[in-house]
This record gives structure tokens, C-alpha cells and sequence, in this order.
């Protein structure tokens, strides 16, 4: 089992939403960047754990815990030219950009960026490194326990 930080701006999809969607599953759209696009692709598994990051907003942080439901397939919004992640060099042959579902388990508590930067535990996490931009991130098992333990405080 693998674990991941997804982020997701709340004005989108916010973990409210998910756990309000049908099977509490919403299909991860919009990622258009190809090194998240690849976790998707190609190391996602059904089951493994997501942290459900509000990303874009007033007070960024993780705000759910959710699971991945899907196995990776393209994402329609690559196909359409009425939405904003359109991609016109895409082809339903050969897309570009991929996407899975994801299951909304828990509304947690917020545990905010500067929550997450004072926990020694999590000096090397992804989300933590200077410059890093990525929507979807790998998670540690150790950094996935340290988080689910201060979420449980």
C-alpha cells in the first residue's frame, strides 16, 4: 500500500463535496502536470491512502482523509473545449492526461502548513520543500503515521 498527498482547491472539490458525492467518490480531474499525472498513471493502486489537502485557499491544510477508488483512466475534461483544463493536442486515441477516482473516507480536523512544518517528523516530506508545486505527492509510511497520529490529538 502506497500513500499520497493530494491537493485539491476546496472552491473545486473540497473534502465536503467528496463525502457528499455519490459512493463519497469524485473523479480527480484537471491534473495537468505530467510528473503527478505519472503517479496517477503508474504507481496509484485501489486502496492506497490519500491525504485530502485544501490547496488555494485562506488557510491551506489537510482537511480529509480519502482513498483511491479507480484505476487510472483518461480524464474527460482533456476532451472538452468548454472547460478550462481543455488540452486541444489531446486525442481520445492517445490522451495526454489521466485521472482516478477517489473515495472521501473522513472530514478530519484542518491541519494546517504551519502544523506540518513544526513536526520534525515530517522535515522531509514533499509538500514541505521549497519551490515544490506538484498537485499530487508521495507520502512516507512514517510521515502517513506521524499525520494520522496528530490528526487523532
Amino acid at each position: 500500500m502506497r500513500y499520497w498527498l493530494m491537493k485539491s482547491e476546496p472552491d473545486e472539490v473540497s473534502i465536503d463535496d467528496a463525502l457528499a458525492a455519490p459512493d463519497q467518490t469524485v473523479p480527480w480531474t484537471g491534473v495537468r502536470n505530467y510528473q503527478a499525472r505519472n503517479f496517477m498513471r503508474d504507481a496509484m493502486r485501489v486502496g492506497d491512502g490519500v491525504l485530502f489537502y485544501h490547496s488555494s485557499c485562506a488557510e491551506p491544510g489537510i482537511a480529509g482523509l480519502a482513498e483511491v477508488a479507480s484505476t487510472p483512466y483518461p480524464d474527460p475534461t482533456q476532451f472538452d473545449p468548454t472547460s478550462r483544463y481543455y488540452d486541444p493536442k489531446a486525442g481520445r486515441e492517445n490522451p495526454r492526461w489521466m485521472l482516478v477516482d477517489v473515495r472521501a473516507t473522513e472530514k478530519t480536523r484542518l491541519m494546517t502548513l504551519p502544523e506540518l512544518r513544526d513536526l520534525p517528523e515530517l522535515s522531509d516530506m514533499l509538500i514541505l520543500k521549497r519551490g515544490n508545486r506538484l498537485s499530487i505527492t508521495p507520502v512516507t509510511p512514517g510521515e502517513w503515521r506521524c499525520i494520522i497520529t496528530h490528526l487523532r490529538k
